[in-house]
């Protein structure tokens, strides 16, 4: 008996075979769609696990907007910014929309009780006594969000630097925290109002996440009117670098016509990588998580993390001010 053990045993390195291996030997004769696509994202998973996320020069500020809702503009700002701290940036999300949706996606207690954006912007606190940590990724900051931030327009709209109050809070903060951010993103509100003009004030980049739907490019005249005002009137160095199709579906003509219409229109922003439509995302929020904590394996997580590695390679625009230095020189 003896005998038969040793020949018929393996050492654990021929016993254990790969995630790939397996689909590989399950699918890898068929023409199954679904052992394809699983045969795909794992290979996906692998790539973007192995590889190290370049770390930006300076601070990148990313403001995620759109002012058509139900787009991602929300869910993008908050698997973004779990995608980087998880491949270890220090991130900081700043939730400017009254709904509060990514304080709870990211597990922020943002109750009316608990202080919140709406405190820093009517200048009661400062960003460090209202800043929380993410439970699922320490390197996470969050500023959180409530109901009460939707009377703040109103309230602010007499004062003379009424565009200026986050940008002056985020500055102090910055100017006196010993953390060193890697990425801050701002979650706007679904609006084009005092409080999208106060996150385009102190932001140096926008991303435009557009739906993989029929009407996908309808409204986004007026935003980028408004991004051209803001620049032309507040912030120079503010630069639309990216725009992110959301809810796409590979199996229908429709996703990969409105991709292509978008790249025929803006070819050098638009990220190459691309958001499904996938319930796993959706249910995330509802366990108080980000796809990427909720479920990392899934085709969401991957594609974010996709996403952010797009975004961290293509690194920050050149601000017009340096372009402006370097003319003087």
């Amino acid at each position: 008996m003896a005998s038969v053990s040793r020949e018929t045993s393996s050492t654990p390195s021929e016993s254990i075979e790969s995630a790939n291996e397996v689909l590989r030997r399950i699918f890898g004769d068929s023409n199954s769609s679904l052992g394809a696509d699983l045969f795909d994202e794992s290979e996906r998973m692998q790539k973007v696990s192995s590889v190290k996320f370049p770390r930006p020069r300076r601070t990148r500020i990313i403001a995620v907007a759109n002012q058509k809702g139900g787009v991602g503009k929300t869910t993008t700002a908050v698997n973004l910014s779990s995608a980087f701290a998880e491949a270890g940036m220090k991130v900081l999300v700043l939730d400017m929309d009254p709904q509060g949706n990514a304080s709870t996606a990211l597990g922020i207690e943002h109750s009316g009780d608990t202080p919140s954006v709406y405190d820093v912007i009517e200048g009661r606190q400062g960003i460090e006594e209202v800043i929380q940590v993410c439970p699922d990724f320490k390197t996470l900051d969050v500023v959180p969000s409530n109901i009460d931030l939707s009377g703040a327009e109103l309230e602010i709209s007499t004062l003379p630097n009424r565009t200026d109050l986050l940008k002056n809070a985020l500055d102090e903060y910055l100017s006196t925290t010993r953390k060193k951010y890697d990425y801050i993103f701002i979650d706007c509100a679904p609006s084009l109002g005092l409080l999208v003009l106060n996150a385009l004030k102190v932001a140096e980049e926008v991303l435009i996440p557009i739906q993989a739907e029929y009407y996908a490019l309808e409204g986004l005249g007026q935003l980028l009117k408004t991004i051209q005002l803001v620049q032309s009137s507040f912030n120079p160095d503010l630069e639309i670098s990216m725009m992110l199709v959301t809810m796409y579906d590979r199996r229908t003509s429709l996703s990969r016509e409105v991709y292509e219409e978008v790249q025929r229109h803006y070819p050098s922003i638009l990220l190459k990588a691309t958001i499904p439509r996938a319930v796993r995302i959706s249910e995330a929020p509802s366990f108080a998580q980000s796809i990427i904590a909720y479920d990392g394996k899934s085709s969401g997580a991957i594609a974010y993390r996709e996403a952010a590695l797009e975004i961290a390679r293509r690194g920050a625009p050149v601000k017009r001010s340096e372009y402006e230095k370097v003319g003087k020189a």
